[in-house]
This record gives C-alpha cells, structure tokens and sequence, in this order.
C-alpha cells in the first residue's frame, strides 16, 4: 500500500505562483511514474504533468511553459510549480503514483486532493 500527502494549496492571484508537493509513503517500493492530475469545476479530470523514474516530464498543453514538475527521489516526493497562474487553472489539483516492488505493480494511488483557487 502505497499513501500520498498533498500539500501547497490555495489561494492566489491571477499572475501568481504556487507549489504543491506530495510524499509517497508506505512498504519499501521503488516508484515509477508520479504526477499531477486536476479537476475544474464541472469538467473531467484531466493530466497536467508527471515525470518518469528517469526525470523525463510530460506536460498538458494549457500549462507548457508554466508550469515545471520535478521530484526528489530520496524523499519519494514530487512537486509541481505553478507560476502565472490563470483563472482557469481552478481546480483540484490530484497526486498520483505508480510504484512496482519487484515484479508486482502496485495499483495506481492517489493523493486527498488539493485546492487551488485563482482570483482575477
């Protein structure tokens, strides 16, 4: 089993910054993948960025060149950079992770969630 703890949520102004972070914990794995998933207000959740084992990053088009992910392998955690926040960047904002230990591959989890609420 495999816990995720979100944190950097919140509000901010349109132009802002934020930071979220979430550390995986659990029985002794290795990690895959890890990333951010968000949900606006009555729309499907969708990808926003994640990053391999090999530091390799994927990043949705709506936030290429403001957003930035990286992770710290020695701590299990990934972070997600925001900066000139848009209104539509509201949302909640899901951490995931695909961990394997050995040849068994962990169902993928999930973080609480965090709100981030951009104001005009």
């Amino acid at each position: 089993q495999v816990q995720l703890v979100e944190s950097g949520g919140g509000l901010v102004q349109a132009g802002g910054s934020l930071r979220l972070s979430c550390a995986a914990s659990g029985s002794i794995f290795s990690i895959n993948r890890m990333g951010w998933y968000r949900q606006a207000p009555g729309k499907q959740r969708e990808l926003a960025a994640l990053i391999s084992a090999d530091g390799s990053a994927y990043y949705a088009d709506s936030v290429k060149g403001r957003f930035t992910i990286s992770r710290d392998h020695a701590k299990n955690t990934v972070y997600l950079q925001m900066n000139s926040l848009k209104l539509e960047d509201t949302g909640v904002y899901y951490c995931f992770t695909d961990a394997y230990r050995g040849s068994y591959y962990y169902p993928r989890s999930w973080g609480q969630g965090t709100q981030v609420t951009v104001s005009s």
